[in-house]
C-alpha cells in the first residue's frame, strides 16, 4: 500500500512538473500589446532614430552609428542580470569594435543614478539615458514586456535583425554578433 501512495505522489508531482512548463512556455512566448498609439518595431523594421541624452545631458541620436552593427542594450542599474552582463557587453565591443560594432547601453533610469553606477563600474561604449522618454525606448524596440535587460541587433542598414529578452554571457553574446557581422 506504501509503495502504490508514493507511486501516485510522484505521479501528481510529474504531471504538475509537465504542467507549469507548459504554462511557463505559453507565457514566455505569449507577447502583450503595445499600449494604443504606440508602434512597435519588429525584425526587419528600420530602426527609430531616437534622440537620448547622456547622463550629463548631451543628446546623441541613433542614426550616429548608421553602418555599424548596432547592439542596443536596455538596462538599469537595479536591475541585477543587467548588472551580470555589463562586463561581457564591454568585452564585445573591445573584441569587435575594429569590425564594425557598436554597443550602445540605454539605461532605464534616473540620469544620477547611472552616473554614480558608471564611476564605480565604467564601461567603454556609450550609454543613453532613456528614462522619461515617450515611448518608452525599450518598448518601441520590442520590449512591450518591460522586463530587462533586454537587447536589439540592428543591422549597418539601420533595420532592425533581432532582439533578446534576459542576460547574455560572453559566448552567448559574441555568438549572436558574429552571425551578423
Amino acid at each position: 500500500m506504501r509503495d502504490r501512495g508514493s507511486l501516485w505522489i510522484l505521479v501528481f508531482a510529474l504531471a504538475a512538473g509537465v504542467a507549469g512548463m507548459l504554462a511557463g512556455r505559453w507565457w514566455q512566448t505569449r507577447q502583450p500589446p503595445a499600449p494604443p498609439g504606440v508602434t512597435v518595431l519588429a525584425p526587419g523594421d528600420l530602426r527609430a532614430d531616437l534622440a537620448l541624452p547622456d547622463a550629463d545631458g548631451n543628446l546623441h541620436r541613433l542614426s550616429a552609428w548608421d553602418g555599424k552593427l548596432v547592439l542596443l542594450n536596455f538596462w538599469a542599474t537595479w536591475c541585477g542580470p543587467c548588472r551580470e552582463e555589463m562586463p561581457a557587453l564591454d568585452a564585445a565591443q573591445q573584441r569587435f569594435g575594429g569590425h564594425g560594432l557598436q554597443v550602445v547601453g540605454i539605461a532605464l533610469d534616473a540620469p544620477g543614478a547611472v552616473s554614480d553606477y558608471l564611476r564605480e563600474v565604467p564601461v567603454r561604449y556609450p550609454i543613453l539615458v532613456g528614462l522619461g522618454h515617450v515611448p518608452e525606448p525599450s518598448m518601441l524596440f520590442g520590449d512591450t514586456r518591460g522586463a530587462l535587460p533586454y537587447s536589439v541587433l540592428i543591422g549597418r542598414d539601420g533595420r532592425i535583425l533581432k532582439s533578446k529578452l534576459g542576460g547574455f554571457d560572453s559566448a552567448e553574446l559574441a555568438e549572436w554578433i558574429q552571425a551578423s557581422l
